[in-house]
């Protein structure tokens, strides 16, 4: 999710700061809420959530193509 719609700002560190980094749903104290999911499982899930709310298929593969550059799954 873009980080400006975060209702909560961003993710929490392991110290219970603020992360810029990930968003409140994915990542808080520190860790990932689900540490194995992969770039392809979230593109899924991210596409099957905008097809719930009437997302045009060729414009939630737009909004999802860079998830697999994001940081998060870079070393992957």
């Amino acid at each position: 999710m873009p980080m400006s719609k975060d209702k909560k700002g961003g993710g929490t560190r392991a110290d219970g700061s603020r992360s810029a980094e990930f968003c409140s749903h994915c990542f808080v104290a520190g860790k990932f809420t689900d540490p194995d999911l992969t770039a392809e499982q979230m593109v899924e899930k991210v596409q099957a959530k905008m097809r719930k709310i009437h997302v045009p298929g060729f414009l939630a593969k737009r909004f999802t193509k860079d998830i697999p550059t994001l940081k998060r799954w870079a070393t992957q």
